[in-house]
């Protein structure tokens, strides 16, 4: 089984999970070797459920900050083992994982080995499956067997945000909008109805669609709605009598679910429309005391969060949550995930002085 060594730094320790490769769904080796690297440890208390790690303090503290990161990845592809490399004078640590969110992932670890008497009680959690459907999420299996797990005052996912602090998330929905039509002959094409061909107003009206910005608690929320796949054609002689569009709508936090779906259902009204997906956002949270003692900390200008994570399901359990770690967002699953060296550094001291500040 690898090992883990938690003395090392927190770059050290980044490359050293980056290199147990873990994709969703294979997460058990690096689960392994988090656990027992965080069980031994007497000042917390260690509880695991699959492929998912909680250790707590328990020192009666007024207050408690759950500190959560995910340890899988989405496939590797030939971009591991990490390495170190320099683009204009600036060191990187680059490979699968060192942005999403592996980086976040170490820091958490090496503070939870070493703070062993912080200013508040913190919950750490390492979890399965997040870049999979939500029902495989670690974090929706734990709510069913041990919800009192995410009580708190305050709740951190070390998900990349350049180093800063990225408020609440975009909410998610994926919809199928369905044409029919008839087979026949593609000699005899006339003979059919084609209903990919019948889809063309389909994306015609996405790709016309203006996505809002929308101001939610002082941060700004950019929505999109896109194709994301098309499916249709039974053989290449064939008219074909189904299609299915796939499409994706990135909502700002002050939509609920059943707001989305309507607006979705707006957009592609006289289609058929089955909705498969959706998970609501989560509002910033940012006017909460130990958010605003938090940012007050770590300094710089909040940021809204485009993507959904799952500070969602901390804000629907009315524990405030913010996303703030290392790595640029826009290079999380990108071939060339590559994350600076000093954000890993700086995320590590700002959270080790603010989790440690009298």
């Amino acid at each position: 089984m690898p090992r883990l060594d938690l003395t090392a730094g927190s770059v050290e320790l980044t490359r050293a999970i980056c290199d147990i490769p873990s994709v969703s769904g294979n997460e058990t080796p690096l689960a392994d070797a988090i656990f027992a690297a965080v069980d031994p440890l007497d000042h917390l208390d260690v509880y695991r459920d699959g492929d998912t790690i909680v250790a707590r303090t328990q020192l009666g503290r007024a207050q408690r900050v759950v500190i959560a990161g995910h340890i899988d990845t989405v496939p590797i592809n030939a971009n591991l083992p990490t390495r170190e490399v320099v683009e204009d004078g600036e060191r990187y640590l680059w490979g699968r994982g060192t942005v999403d969110m592996k980086g976040g992932t170490a820091v958490q670890l090496k503070l939870a080995a070493e703070l062993v008497s912080p200013r508040v009680d913190i919950t750490w959690m390492w979890y399965d499956n997040e870049e999979v459907d939500s029902d495989l999420n670690g974090l929706t299996r734990l709510a069913r067997t041990r919800p009192d797990l995410f009580a708190g005052d305050f709740a951190i996912l070390g998900e990349p945000s350049n180093g800063a602090v990225e408020g609440g998330c975009n909410g998610t929905l994926r919809a199928i909008a369905r044409t029919h039509g008839a087979r026949a002959h593609s000699a005899r094409a006339w003979m059919g109805e084609n209903a990919i061909h019948a889809a063309a107003p389909i994306l015609t009206r996405l790709a016309a669609y203006q996505p809002a910005e929308i101001d939610v608690d002082g941060l700004v929320y950019r929505e999109g709605l896109n194709a994301v796949r098309i499916t249709g054609g039974v053989a290449g002689n064939v008219i074909p009598d189904l299609c299915d569009v796939e499409v994706n709508f990135r909502f700002a936090p002050s939509r609920t679910v059943g707001g989305a779906e309507a607006h979705v259902r707006e957009v592609l009204a006289g289609f058929e429309v089955e909705i498969v997906d959706a998970a609501a956002g989560a509002r910033p949270g940012l006017d909460a005391p130990l958010a605003q003692e938090f940012l007050a900390a770590v300094g710089g200008e909040p940021r809204p969060k485009y993507g959904w994570t799952d500070v969602a399901r901390f804000s629907a359990l009315g524990v405030p949550a913010v996303n703030y770690g290392p790595g640029d967002p826009s290079l999380a699953h990108h071939d060339q995930e590559r994350v600076p060296v000093a954000q890993i550094e700086d995320v590590e001291r700002a959270l080790r002085a603010w989790l440690t500040a009298p």
